[in-house]
């Protein structure tokens, strides 16, 4: 296959319900639609789901596209210049009719739509030879049956794929050899009230990003960056000890990067604050304890609204029975746990939660009624985030008006999502698009905290 030269990339339906106007963003190659494709949306844009929205806006993207052409040129291909709108893309769309295609001995049966897939790959290969065929969908199961179909090349839709790697995702923190203050010479320091600023040379720091905590292999020195420019870096000496001694709720850190996150979570200056860490590390206690703080106790905000995704295990939240908090009960039971634990020691346990939760204003939302909300001076807890996409993270992220904060959590090595992975989970996308943004923080949370039982488990299951 020519590596030069146009490319034909066959567009799977998941990739257009991920991101309805993806077939811009192939840049001069040319996008091939299969008409199973064009089916598959026609039957998804009726459903009472989220997703139906993203058929629709696809559906009208492709009429854009092709609504003056001939059946002949629709075909062989149109020119993607002529949609309007900011994009690059100066290749060709066609629709392929895989109707036309016969079943023969050695191919995939053509009663599955995906096989209808893969055989247009299959059958393009040979009429578009020697220019290279690529088949692209967020299905693993597909493009494991594609390769041993004989589709030479197939990949997943890596537009929002940031990193190839999820060792390379930021931290959030960075740790220097030895002691920090020994690989320092000239120092200019200033003081703020309780507050010093260090002002030291760029050349000591290999890579920088805004409010990253920096942090060296002795047991006192803890650091923040607070700005920079092309030869300086400002940063906050906040010191092991008095990150140690955060408190939020009644609960205090129990390691350096719970004490990290604590102190991001607690500056009103951060409105998006994204932890992530491996299952018991406190993501969502220390989430839920500082919301609290900055609620009840500071009164830097009205309100706590908890969301996260609902995994369609059945068909819908309108299965169970009650109101809409009621019904998201049974996904945010980690919310409820937190608060039990956080008030474990008062007299009247259920009184108390009772209290909280109309004291602090706690309000359980669905993520399907959050588009086209505005939500003011609220606290914004999104658990279980790695199970989210790019384009939904978005749309709750531009849910937040003035005066709100909001804290994504999530896991990345438990994606229930049957097409997303480490690499491609909106959680990992949010972090590597934030991580330049002066009013966000990113917090590893190492280490399991909940019981060595979890800590083992987590090590070695």
């Amino acid at each position: 296959m020519s590596e030069s030269g146009p490319k034909y990339y066959i567009l799977d339906t998941n990739i257009l319900l991920h991101e309805p106007l993806a077939f811009l963003n192939f840049q001069e190659h040319n996008v091939v639609i299969p008409m199973v494709v064009l089916e598959e949306l026609d039957h998804i844009k009726d459903r009472q789901k989220d997703v139906s929205r993203d058929a629709r806006v696809a559906i009208r993207a492709l009429e854009e596209a092709l609504h003056e052409a001939t059946p002949e040129q629709i075909i062989s291909g149109v020119p993607l210049t002529r949609i309007t709108g900011e994009h690059q893309a100066e290749g060709h769309i066609s629709i392929f009719p895989d109707y036309q295609l016969r079943q023969t001995e050695s191919a995939l049966s053509l009663n599955e739509n995906d096989h209808r897939i893969i055989q247009t790959a299959l059958q393009l290969q040979i009429d578009r030879a020697p220019s290279k065929v690529v088949l692209v969908t967020k299905d693993i199961n597909m493009r494991l049956k594609a390769k041993g179909a004989g589709v030479k090349c197939v990949e997943d839709y890596r537009t929002d794929q940031l990193i190839d790697d999820i060792r390379l995702l930021a931290k959030g923190f960075y740790t220097f050899e030895g002691n920090f203050w020994d690989a320092v010479g000239e120092v200019k320091t200033e003081q703020d009230g309780r507050d010093t600023y260090h002002f030291i040379s760029r050349e000591l720091f290999p890579s920088l990003y805004p409010n990253e905590y920096l942090l060296d292999e002795t047991e006192t020195f803890a650091a923040r960056v607070e700005s920079f420019t092309d030869t300086h870096v400002k940063i906050l000496d906040i010191g092991r000890e008095r990150l140690m001694s955060t408190r939020a709720w009644g609960i205090t850190p129990k390691n350096i990067y719970q004490a990290m996150g604590m102190h991001a979570l607690l500056d009103p200056t951060q409105d998006l604050v994204i932890l992530t860490g491996p299952a018991g590390c406190g993501k969502t206690l220390l989430a839920l304890a500082t919301a609290l703080e900055q609620v009840v106790e500071k009164g830097l905000y009205e309100k706590i609204i908890v969301t996260r995704n609902t995994p369609e295990i059945a068909e819908s939240i309108g299965y169970l029975p009650g109101t809409e908090e009621e019904k998201m009960a049974p996904w945010l039971a980690a919310i409820t746990d937190s608060l039990e634990v956080l008030h474990k020691q008062d007299e009247n346990m259920e009184s108390s939660m009772n209290y909280i939760m109309n004291k602090a204003n706690i309000q359980f939302k669905s993520l399907n009624f959050m588009r086209g909300r505005s939500i003011q001076n609220a606290v914004v807890l999104l658990d279980e985030a790695q199970n989210l996409t790019a384009s939904q993270l978005k749309t709750i992220v531009t849910r937040c008006g003035a005066g709100t904060k909001i804290i994504c959590s999530g896991n990345l090595a438990q994606i229930d999502s049957y097409y997303l992975t480490a690499v491609t989970s909106g959680l990992t996308y949010i972090v590597e698009r934030f991580k330049n943004y002066h009013g966000s923080s990113t917090m590893n949370l190492n280490g399991v905290v909940r019981s060595s039982l979890a800590q083992y488990a987590e090590e070695n299951l």
